[in-house]
């Protein structure tokens, strides 16, 4: 599984120094794809949500995009902020790559191999869950309330820097598709 992990986020988990955490991250990913129905390669087809009908875009591609996206927005913020508003990017990085690990979870295939949410997921969303496994595997706090603040569940509590950042990233490549294309 390490290998279909690192096929998956070799270049993303490259960009976390700290060696612990890069390894919390990549059992984390194991994990779920143990625990999982899903494949890697069902990841690079499904797609990422299953609130737009007939959506092309894939679960990885979305997800990979919300981790650039990110990492570039905190680069920008570490320039012009500087210690004023701190953007700690292993912590960032880390909590982008696991903002939807819970969705190996809360996803399911159908007969026809189409994703929709299992029983699981109908009673514990990808936050809850995505924080779950992430514990199991050591990957500290910060980085957790990435995963648990990074979907509409985050609106009820303070978030940190990283997570707004996550949050955003998450939401503007989400929230086009969800409301529609075209104005």
């Amino acid at each position: 599984m390490r290998k279909e992990v690192e096929k998956l986020w070799g270049e993303e988990l490259a960009w976390i120094e700290n060696k612990e955490l890069k390894e919390q991250v990549t059992q984390t990913w194991i994990l779920a794809l143990k625990k999982s129905v899903l494949t890697s390669e069902d990841l690079q087809n499904i797609p990422f949500t299953l609130l737009v009908p007939n959506l092309k875009v894939s679960f990885m591609a979305h997800k990979r995009a919300v981790v650039h996206i990110a990492k570039e927005s905190a680069i920008k913020m570490n320039i012009f902020f500087k210690d004023d508003l701190p953007v700690n990017m292993d912590v960032l990085i880390a909590g982008a790559i696991l903002a939807d690990v819970g969705k190996l979870l809360e996803y399911v295939l159908d007969k026809n191999k189409k994703a929709v949410q299992g029983s699981y997921g109908k009673y514990l969303r990808h936050p809850f869950s995505g924080v779950s496994i992430a514990e199991k595997c050591g990957v500290p706090a910060e980085v957790c309330h990435i995963i648990a603040t990074h979907a509409g569940e985050g609106n009820m509590v303070k978030r940190s820097t990283e997570a707004y950042v996550v949050h955003h990233a998450d939401f503007m490549t989400f929230l086009p598709f969800k409301d529609g294309l075209k104005i």
